[in-house]
């Protein structure tokens, strides 16, 4: 959007905004009501004092300010809307702030500052600056302007509304238009409105940075990106006063547009890292895509970062994607408390911005890049009829995510010793008072505006001004003077015509002829724009009126006709049809005959051919619930078509699928099937054998829990002997029994019915290494005959204990 140069930038007293509508327009007053109006003395108040008729309780003009807000936030741009309920209108308007309790006779009673949007339906007023008019008087419902609300320290402010309609002003004191709004304490100042102190704190503080997206479809409808919706990756720091990374009001450095329109955040960390001076902590997080999800399916992003008594401000970005250069974030948010401690946390509501590099006005617009480059802003739900964000209302656009900054760590010796519960929370931001002191050189301002008109529209001495705004203020503290220049002038108005002294506005268009037929007469109007400074009345005429002909040739059995209303509808809502309009008979002849003038037309319509006509089809329906209670699974949507089937073909798809996350289901624990028993561990007297099953799966989000995997029972083989030596002579039998009988096995082994096999491989590793494993070994078929059966001749496998050992 682009706006005109700044207006005028005014004092910094407690101000009461008038923003009064055109004053000056062909007001009928009469020599007493002028003679009681002082004579003015000072600037713009003329415009002032020029109020016509009160119109309590008026409500077909009403006056608004975007986002009905109670408070102003000083130096903040307010979109001010003045409309007219139809079939009302208005042909001329006048908007001026004043400051409370003022009278608008001194250049210091005015406060605040008034930015053009259209050039064609606003100016400034030619003899006094600060005042916006319109630029042609014509019939209009609606004017829009930005108004800049005044420095701190202005308290209430009020704003007022009159209007010109024909030659009578409305000027309202009460009602509709009549705005109240007072200053915002500061501190629930923006981010980037509150002035940044030196901070006195010690040591240093440790911060989590979490980042709560809530932009979906379910919370801002209109034009979702269903399919590429996305947050880029977080990138931001910890630093200085001296380093703005971002600001309303300020320029998109090259990192903070690729970051805007791109989302990379490559070039952005580079400048970061290039004021290594300035900067304490590089802050990243990971991108989210989608934009969107439950936190029980995926934890918002986060990240730490450090703060100190010089880089005490943290700053951060992420783009919204797809978009043409939106984004959200903080600037310059403030972590140290005027009582030398630690802020304990911060939550705050973003809302998008436009970074002013790309002119795109909805989520997928083409690049479209802004030359030359804007300043950033926050969007506002009036910008553009497209928008997403688009309310005719201007009310306030829906949140679209959640930053929560907390202290989680504090390090190094402390000044503050007061318990954390009371030391370190968001209140301590209101900014400290101090002293003025006069240092322009802290003061960075644009080039001086050209100079405006002379207040005085006569030969009589007036003033003129001009003005610079104030780009950036290094130390908040110190104040900033001389934003405005004055000179004294003289009138232009030196001429001998008695209504020099009277500033009247264009004349308004020619009204149509009073008769349609013969000789008749019309007119046309203007009003006064600026009254005489010494209270006489303008003697310049409002209204004209000449003689009009129409039809030279009327003769006694002429009719009076209306003028044609408007044409029927097509009689056909495909291919060619028939329209209408009609008239009627004003007046008949003079002569008493009949009218002979027609008082219906007819025409031939084309429609699109009806093959063409593109589906007429309902909104979606909501979507269905998840079709499964938990883990993933599919949702559906209809629509119907209201098209006749006969018109054609439709295309268009009336269902549409899409997958759906539930918090994932129970898993319960699953294992293997039980192994075989084991030998006994003792070849005498009382042992055990045990047998053993594996787990295959752990139980997962709350399944049920793995039962025992061991399981043990006796054995008993035969008594032991008492005489040792004899004991052990039988073990060794034991043992060479065993061992000729795996020879005998290896040896025979061959001879199975119908197969020769492979012998006996050797014992695996124990499965543990304590508390009961298992052991395998296996013997394979190496041929098998001809007239072997299947079944009876297959590969075998044994199993024993080993370890059995508690652990």
């Amino acid at each position: 959007m682009r706006l005109s140069p700044a207006p005028p930038r005014l004092s910094r007293s407690p101000a009461l905004l008038a923003l009064a509508l055109p004053l000056a327009a062909a007001l009928a007053f009469s020599d007493e009501t002028l003679d009681k109006v002082p004579k003015s003395e000072g600037y713009c108040s003329r415009i002032l004092r020029a109020q016509g008729t009160r119109r309590e309780g008026y409500t077909e003009f009403s006056l608004r300010v975007e986002g009905d807000p109670d408070f102003y936030k000083p130096g903040t741009s307010y979109r001010v809307t003045l409309s007219a309920a139809p079939p009302s209108y208005f042909r001329g308007f006048t908007l001026i702030a004043l400051k409370e309790n003022r009278e608008g006779d001194k250049e210091e009673d005015h406060a605040g500052t008034f930015q053009i949007i259209d050039e064609e339906e606003t100016q400034f007023m030619s003899n006094c600056p600060v005042a916006v008019t319109e630029s042609t008087p014509r019939r209009r419902t609606r004017i829009q302007v930005f108004w800049v609300a005044p420095p701190a320290g202005m308290g209430c402010v009020i704003l007022k509304a009159s209007i010109v309609q024909k030659r009578i002003i409305y000027f309202q004191d009460e009602g509709s238009l009549t705005k109240k709004l007072c200053e915002q304490d500061s501190t629930f100042d923006g981010v980037t409105d509150k002035p940044i102190l030196d901070c006195c704190a010690c040591g240093t503080a440790k911060y989590r940075l979490t980042f709560y997206g809530n932009w979906s479809e379910k919370t801002h409808p209109k034009d979702y990106p269903r399919r590429a919706n996305h947050w880029s990756a977080i990138i931001g720091g910890s630093h200085s006063k001296n380093y703005v990374l971002w600001e309303y009001g300020g320029y998109a450095s090259e990192g903070v547009k690729q970051v805007a329109e791109l989302g990379s955040p490559v070039k952005m960390e580079e400048e970061i890292r290039q004021q290594s001076d300035e900067v304490l902590t590089v802050i990243k997080a990971k991108a989210q895509w989608p934009a969107w999800q439950p936190l029980n399916v995926r934890a918002a992003p986060s990240a730490e970062f450090s703060v100190d008594r010089t880089r005490h401000l943290m700053s951060f970005l992420t783009m919204m994607g797809p978009s043409p250069d939106w984004n959200v974030g903080l600037s310059a948010e403030d972590l140290c408390t005027k009582e030398c401690g630690w802020v304990q946390k911060v939550v705050q509501d973003l809302i998008p911005w436009d970074a002013g590099t790309d002119s795109g006005v909805t989520y997928e617009s083409p690049n479209k890049p802004t030359i030359p480059q804007e300043k950033i802003r926050p969007l506002t739900s009036l910008d553009h009829p497209q928008s997403p964000f688009y309310d005719p209302e201007g009310g306030s656009i829906t949140q679209v995510a959640r930053v929560v900054i907390e202290r989680i760590a504090r390090k190094g010796e402390q000044c503050n010793i007061v318990p954390d519960n009371v030391d370190d929370i968001v209140a301590d931001l209101a900014p400290e008072e101090k002293d003025e002191d006069d240092t322009p050189e802290t003061c960075i301002y644009s080039n001086w505006s050209p100079w405006s008109a002379c207040s005085s529209s006569t030969c009589d001495k007036g003033k003129r001004m001009r003005q610079r705004m104030l780009k950036a203020q290094l130390d908040l503290s110190v104040a900033c003077p001389d934003t405005q220049d004055f000179q004294p002038c003289m009138g232009p108005g030196c001429s001998d015509e008695d209504g020099s002294t009277c500033t009247m506005s264009e004349w308004i268009t020619w009204s149509p002829c009073s008769i349609s037929c013969g000789m008749g007469m019309r007119s046309r109007e203007r009003y006064v724009k600026q009254f005489p400074e010494d209270g006489s009345v303008c003697t310049l005429p409002t209204e004209e009126t000449e003689k009009c002909t129409v039809n030279e040739e009327c003769s006694p059995s002429s009719c009076l006709m209306t003028e044609w209303g408007e044409w029927d509808e097509c009689s056909a809502t495909c291919g060619m049809g028939m329209k209408k309009r009609h008239r009627m008979v004003k007046m008949s002849p003079a002569d008493g005959s009949m009218c002979k003038a027609e008082t219906s037309q007819a025409e031939k319509c084309m429609m699109p051919e009806c093959h063409t006509i593109p589906c007429l089809l309902s909104p979606w329906s909501e979507w269905s619930d998840c079709s499964v209670t938990c883990g993933k699974g599919m949702r559906t949507r209809q629509r119907m078509l209201k098209s006749l089937a006969e018109l054609g073909d439709c295309n268009e798809e009336l269902e549409q699928v899409e997958k759906c996350m539930l918090p994932e289901c129970p898993i319960d624990c699953e294992l293997t099937e039980w192994s075989q028993w084991s030998e006994c561990n003792k070849s005498c007297g009382k042992g055990h054998i045990i047998r053993t099953r594996m787990i295959q799966m752990e139980p997962q989000f709350g399944g049920a829990p793995c039962p025992e995997t061991v399981q043990r029972k006796k054995c008993r083989i035969r008594k032991c002997l008492r005489n040792p030596s004899l004991q052990k002579l039988r073990w060794r039998e034991a043992r060479e029994s065993r061992r000729s009988e795996q020879l005998r096995e290896e040896s025979e082994g061959e001879q199975f019915p119908g197969c020769r096999m492979r012998p006996w491989t050797a014992w695996s590793e124990c499965t543990k290494l304590c508390g009961g494993g298992i052991q395998e070994r296996y013997m394979t078929v190496k041929k098998r005959f001809k007239s072997s059966q299947f079944t009876s001749c297959k590969d075998k496998k044994e199993i024993r204990a080993c370890n059995v050992h508690p652990c």
